[in-house]
């Protein structure tokens, strides 16, 4: 586990490394001036710019500004946003937290769903599978913010069942969590249904339904875990569209997180906190999917056997 925990962190830290080099492309291969863009101002002052050129060595060859940047980087400096008056790791952290719970409560909500229903609809006859197969398919084609509106509109406006916009706590994460788990929720139903019904053919599985063990426990004890390997590297494909989601859904739902900072950079071009939310979430993916990585050896030991 500490050779393989080992690798995964090395790769991470070239993703990582890989991610930072993109961004300091960006910076300079944009046309206009790079003190315009880091500013995201149409007039700046002059002592405004030469603390900018200062601050990121424009002055400097495009490899040395390239060593400050990436030192920059290293220290944790994602550089000052001019709009916000902030600089971009206070603005990110000041957010982070929001977003971070809505994940969270998405990916919580997408297993609550998902695996429920993938153990009701495996194997089964076609009355029961059918509705299965068809919540999975409308669950994908369902637009997330079509579908937060939809249920704005009827849970927080017409039932008032839930709070309507940008309130913080559980309360306020339920109907979003909800809109954007749907298509999460059925691509993993449908993966972890197939790969239940794969399982239930196995020979262990006939043995221990000889053995007197009743059918509940034989898919909670032994198809569950067999067919959760590809439903665990579902979950970290699908951490990066959960963030790009989130952008839409926090402007829907009027919550504040990285996706409405990020939407806000972008209109007022403010470029230091664009490649500071990209960097975030970029780490964000690296340590989600390394950790799914590592996970493997816990859900299958064969695969621990093979490394020894």
């Amino acid at each position: 586990m500490i050779g393989a925990a080992a690798r995964r962190l090395a790769g991470s830290v070239l993703v990582l490394w890989g991610a930072v080099t993109v961004t300091f492309l960006a910076l300079h291969l944009t046309s206009g001036d790079p003190v315009d863009l880091i500013t995201g101002l149409r007039a700046s002052s002059d002592q405004l710019r030469a603390e900018i050129v200062r601050e990121y060595g424009l002055d400097r060859p495009l490899p040395l500004q390239y060593l400050t940047y990436l030192g920059h980087i290293l220290q944790g400096d994602l550089g000052h946003s001019y709009v916000l008056h902030l600089p971009v790791r206070t603005a990110i952290g000041q957010q982070l937290g929001a977003t971070l719970a809505l994940l969270a409560a998405t990916v919580v909500t997408t297993l609550v769903v998902s695996v429920p229903a993938a153990l009701l609809g495996a194997g089964r006859r076609p009355w029961v599978r059918t509705p299965v197969s068809l919540l999975e398919g409308l669950g994908v084609a369902v637009p997330a913010f079509w579908l937060g509106t939809l249920l704005l509109g009827v849970f927080s406006f017409r039932l008032r069942w839930f709070p309507a916009l940008g309130t913080p706590g559980v309360e306020g994460l339920v109907l979003p969590a909800l809109a954007l788990a749907a298509a999460p929720a059925a691509v993993i139903t449908r993966v972890l249904r197939r790969g239940l019904e794969q399982t239930l053919d196995e020979p262990f599985v006939t043995t221990a339904r000889t053995r007197g063990i009743g059918e509940a426990a034989v898919r909670l004890r032994h198809a569950l875990r067999h067919g959760l390997l590809p439903v665990t590297t579902l979950v970290g494909w699908l951490t990066g569209s959960l963030i790009g989601g989130a952008v839409v859904i926090e402007s829907v739902f009027s919550r504040q997180g990285l996706g409405t900072l990020a939407v806000s950079a972008v209109r007022s071009k403010d470029l230091p906190l664009v490649i500071g939310v990209v960097l975030v979430a970029g780490l964000v993916c690296t340590v989600v999917n390394t950790a799914v990585d590592l996970s493997y050896r816990l859900i299958d030991p064969r695969l621990r056997s093979r490394e020894t």
